[in-house]
């Protein structure tokens, strides 16, 4: 096995490469009750164009999200997850727009579970009717997820800051592209991309390396798919597409978003780490521009600073509620402004990556969450553990380079939601 170490922290990550080209990573933690583990596959709603072997494919948006419900239903009409929940396992599956996974979670009944877990990922069952039947429930979520404000503010924010990327469609696609897809479609996405080299595995908790390792083996029945797949990404301008989009929707207090449209680099896992240094130097609880808008009611909790990206796109975004939107943005970017020219206290920046240093630490104790953080590291092709490395590696200059060069007032936009009345 491959280790991955960081005496730092004194962690440990093993990976298991199979045949079959699926990678495993290990993390394995003694005298603990639980047991995690999540299969993901590279494939999520911003992959609805692509070619295999020069062949090109386009698929509905929304299919992704589609797939995922469509896994749980076997040939013999139990439906796994209702199984596996059955026997008390935890046991559930998402979309992004770049992965899909699926997971459960137990102290108990583990390897049981592993049985039905493995088995239907592996053996998907369509058919017309089933699929059909699909339609309905899918429909709703589309409307749920349409009437979430959280949900809404998001979408106009990707809508303002891109043009072409497929990363302003909403993970469920919308009504009207769901009704293009059929059993055919979700064997084409099945068969390309829920191959073994193209997914990776994660299992945490108290196990033996080689046991764990022989108990995948015996139930994996995939096999290595060698087609040559590209995906194809639209053209993109460096340009923003709108200025704004400011929308009405049942809130108490409006919600906003403001976004900076960035390139995507080999850094951004560093660079993403100084977004989360800056957002508390700049605007966390202790802050003096939260606590003076605080002091004017402009603000009742601290606004967040985030960093989004994957293969295709990078977004810079901040966000927060308040009863003068508008002004609030207004007031982020003079501070952003001023912070370019000024520069953040180093005192600050000292005190505030010793405590980012410590809440990711703490991370290490919950197994679910470093679980969550470590299936979308590798499939986004990271090394495992190396983020406490880079935390250690920013300084005050990155961080003042990385203030330097994100937040280009012509590259952003924002999305707010008002309340109706």
């Amino acid at each position: 096995m491959e280790v991955f170490e960081n005496k730092l922290i004194e962690e440990k990550v093993y990976k298991e490469v199979l045949e079959n080209g699926l990678e495993i990573y290990l993390f394995p933690r003694k005298n603990v009750s639980k047991k995690v583990i999540m299969w993901g596959t590279k494939f999520g709603a911003v992959d609805n164009d692509f070619s295999v072997n020069d062949e090109r494919i386009t698929v509905p948006d929304g299919i992704a999200h589609y797939l995922e419900h469509k896994m749980f239903e076997q040939r013999s009409g139990i439906n796994a997850l209702d199984k596996l929940t059955s026997i008390g396992v935890d046991a559930n599956a998402y979309t992004g727009s770049t992965e899909t996974v699926y997971l459960y979670e137990c102290t108990d009944n583990f390897y049981d579970a592993l049985d039905e877990f493995m088995d239907y990922v592996q053996n998907p069952y369509f058919t017309d009717q089933n699929v059909e039947k699909e339609r309905g429930i899918i429909e709703q979520e589309i409307m749920m997820y349409d009437d979430y404000p959280e949900n809404k503010v998001y979408y106009n924010l990707m809508e303002c800051l891109y043009h072409n990327n497929a990363i302003k469609i909403p993970v469920a696609g919308t009504v009207e592209t769901i009704a293009n897809i059929d059993k055919e479609k979700l064997y084409t996405i099945y068969n390309t991309f829920y191959v073994p080299n193209n997914m990776k595995m994660v299992i945490a908790g108290d196990f033996e390396l080689d046991s764990i390792v022989e108990e995948i083996k015996k139930y994996m029945t995939m096999k290595r798919n060698d087609n040559i797949v590209t995906r194809n990404y639209p053209e993109e301008p460096d340009n923003i597409c709108k200025e704004k989009i400011i929308q009405k929707m049942e809130v108490s207090i409006p919600l906003f978003l403001l976004g900076y449209k960035l390139k995507r680099s080999d850094n951004d896992l560093k660079k993403s780490l100084a977004i989360d240094i800056l957002s508390e130097s700049l605007f966390g609880k202790s802050s003096n521009f939260f606590n003076k808008l605080y002091k004017e009611g402009l603000l009742f909790s601290p606004i967040e600073m985030t960093m989004e990206y994957d293969r295709n796109f990078s977004t810079l975004i901040i966000d927060g509620e308040s009863k003068d939107p508008e002004k609030v943005i207004s007031l982020v970017k003079e501070e952003l402004s001023s912070c370019k020219i000024n520069g953040i206290n180093e005192q600050d920046f000292s005190r505030i990556k010793k405590n980012l240093f410590g809440k990711y630490l703490k991370e290490f104790n919950d197994l679910t969450t470093i679980s969550n953080k470590l299936i979308g590291s590798v499939l986004r092709g990271e090394t495992p553990l190396v983020l406490v490395d880079l935390l250690q590696e920013i300084d005050i200059n990155y961080i003042n380079k990385v203030l330097q060069e994100n937040f280009e007032e012509e590259k952003s936009a924002y999305s707010i939601i008002m309340p109706n009345n």
